[in-house]
């Protein structure tokens, strides 16, 4: 029984990807970007279609309350309660500081995308392997562009992310495979 228990667990942890050392960014930063989805409110489930068990395209997002001085954006869509820590599922990079909303699918062209925690660039939707789980889709405001490159290493786009946050603001909800 006790191995059988241990393999589970092992394919769990497995199931949410190879590197989780993500950590929230620049959480002393003033959370006040308004943060919605027409597809689901905060506290709410995300539909399936945003998920593994569905399409899995990223939601639209909308944004509001930007302060003057954001010279860009940052998207990072996470889930903190994956069972070895922090699972960042979407990191969205240096959209301009104008913009207020990211359409359903996907991002504008020539906007960057660091790798999610599974080791790719783009989205991947919520896929938890048991239980409920949270997922805080989290827009930055920037005081500058992180600079870096499309396909960056999560770490070090959430460390530039937290080096050059100004203010924040989140959505939130849940899922649990069916």
């Amino acid at each position: 029984m006790r191995l059988v228990l241990w393999a589970a667990v092992l394919v769990s942890a497995a199931a949410c990807g190879a590197d989780q050392s993500g950590k929230e960014p620049a959480v002393t930063a003033p959370d006040s970007i308004t943060v919605t989805s027409t597809a689901f409110r905060d506290g709410e489930t995300i539909p399936r279609k945003y998920t593994c068990d569905g399409a899995g395209v990223a939601p639209p997002l909308t944004w509001k309350q930007i302060p003057a001085n954001a010279a860009a954006l940052a998207l990072v869509v996470d889930d903190p309660d994956a069972p070895r820590g922090t699972f960042t599922h979407w990191v969205v990079l240096d959209l301009e500081a104008t913009a207020a909303s990211l359409a359903e699918g996907g991002v504008p062209p020539g906007v960057k995308q660091a790798k999610n925690s599974g080791g790719k660039t783009g989205y991947y939707g919520p896929c938890p392997p048991s239980g409920t789980h949270h997922y805080r889709f989290t827009v930055y405001a920037l005081s500058g562009p992180t600079g870096l490159p499309n396909g960056a290493d999560v770490g070090e786009a959430l460390e530039a992310i937290d080096g050059k946050s100004i203010a924040r603001g989140r959505l939130t909800a849940v899922y649990a495979r069916q």
